[in-house]
């Protein structure tokens, strides 16, 4: 088995590198929408999809590395290519990458759900504004008070 070069544990050592830098960047972008910072935000998007980019790319060279192995180009395919190796120098790393992952995952998932209150609040101000559920709007197009008094009319006289 092929250990060395373009064996499937080549890049190993790059994938962990990369996983724990996207890790820090969704921790940064969770502390961001926590404060609201939307143009941190932004750049922070910019970096964490370009690892993420390259964390794809990184996992298709170990898949090809592990069919060219004749091994399936799954999780349990890189298992079995782990178990084959005499002695198991690459089973620490395959390890912590899957580690990084799983709280890569769990902080995105976090990050989603904070994303999705920012929205809501953002949708309940909108409809505020509009005037609520009833399609009412509080401001016309010249931006003056739509609304109208509700009630009577004062009558004098």
């Amino acid at each position: 088995m092929n250990q060395t070069g373009t064996g499937p544990a080549h890049k190993l050592h790059e994938e962990n590198r990369t996983a724990r830098m996207l890790l820090e960047i969704l921790n940064k972008e969770q502390a961001q929408l926590v404060a609201a910072d939307v143009d941190a935000l932004t750049a922070l998007t910019e970096e964490k999809n370009q690892l993420v980019a390259r964390m794809s790319e990184l996992a298709a060279e170990r898949h090809a590395a592990l069919t060219a192995a004749g091994f399936e180009a799954t999780e349990q395919g890189m298992q079995a290519w782990l178990d084959s190796l005499q002695p198991p120098t690459a089973r620490q790393s395959w390890k912590e990458l899957l580690e990084i992952a799983q709280a890569a995952k769990e902080i995105n998932r976090s990050n989603g759900m904070l994303i999705g209150k920012h929205l809501a609040r953002n949708q309940n101000a909108l409809n505020v504004l509009k005037g609520g559920p009833q399609g009412q709007t509080l401001y016309g197009p010249n931006g003056q008070s739509a609304v109208t008094p509700a009630g009577r009319g004062l009558v004098i006289g």
